[in-house]
């Protein structure tokens, strides 16, 4: 499962984000501040915790993506309680669905997100960034109505004070950037067999209208390289899917 970090860049990550996670202490009360704790020492210094079962909650935005996949993961082999939440999107796939019920996942509707993709892809205009800000809109509001205090992302560049904060009542909380997780450890993680792709069909179907956008992904590529989440080999795999593929 996880392991401690040795990089001394992901390690200096690791110590900014105590810091952040002192910010919201209150916010998200002493069990679970106690325990995220627990687990950002264990990152740093090899520190064993008690792992048993607790009454601290935690939502996760689940996609049943390898980032999120491994959030839940985590969470759950640290002795979290989660409620794993999952919008439910037109261009997921049989296997996605069966994945997101497998664990029990509360499925959100995403009001407009059709439509509004298909406006964004009909222009050739970028959809990730839209795409993300509806999901979590949906998934934030689940999340609040079902009373829970703090929601974990597969996010992995949110270091530093944005790899947890306070958003409108709820704590948005990173997680693969707080544990400064890098993408090989996420797939070790996981577990199986895992195929390194980039992207998702709307994304694709934007790529063939308008191949200019390739560059927005290449981009994205090159920060989760320069913050480490990918290592090069990793880096060079994805960008050759966004260009030939």
């Amino acid at each position: 499962m996880l392991t401690p970090a040795k990089d001394p860049v992901k390690r200096y990550r690791l110590r900014y984000n105590l810091k952040a996670l002192e910010r919201v202490r209150e916010a998200i009360g002493e069990s679970t501040y106690s325990k995220l704790r627990e687990l950002l020492l264990f990152r740093l210094e090899g520190r064993d915790f008690e792992r048993t079962p607790t009454d601290a909650k935690v939502a996760v935005a689940f996609s049943a993506g390898s980032d999120s996949t491994a959030t839940l993961k985590i969470l759950r082999w640290a002795g979290f309680d989660v409620v794993p939440i999952t919008a439910k999107l037109p261009q997921m796939g049989e296997k996605t669905l069966q994945k997101v019920r497998s664990e029990s996942s509360i499925f959100v509707e995403v009001p407009r997100y059709e439509e509004t993709m298909r406006e964004l892809i009909e222009k050739g205009a970028p959809i990730c960034g839209r795409c993300h800000s509806m999901v979590m809109e949906a998934v934030e509001r689940k999340a609040r109505e079902l009373g829970v205090r703090i929601l974990a992302t597969g996010d992995m560049l949110s270091s530093g004070l944005v790899s947890i904060y306070e958003k409108d009542g709820l704590v948005i909380l990173n997680f693969p950037a707080f544990l400064a997780l890098d993408k090989g450890e996420i797939i070790e993680i996981i577990g199986g067999e895992y195929e390194l792709s980039f992207g998702c069909p709307l994304l694709w179907e934007l790529f063939k209208r308008a191949p200019s956008t390739k560059r927005l992904a290449l981009q994205r590529i090159l920060r989760e390289t320069r913050a480490r989440a990918l290592n090069p080999e990793m880096a060079v795999e994805l960008m050759r899917d966004v260009l030939l593929r």
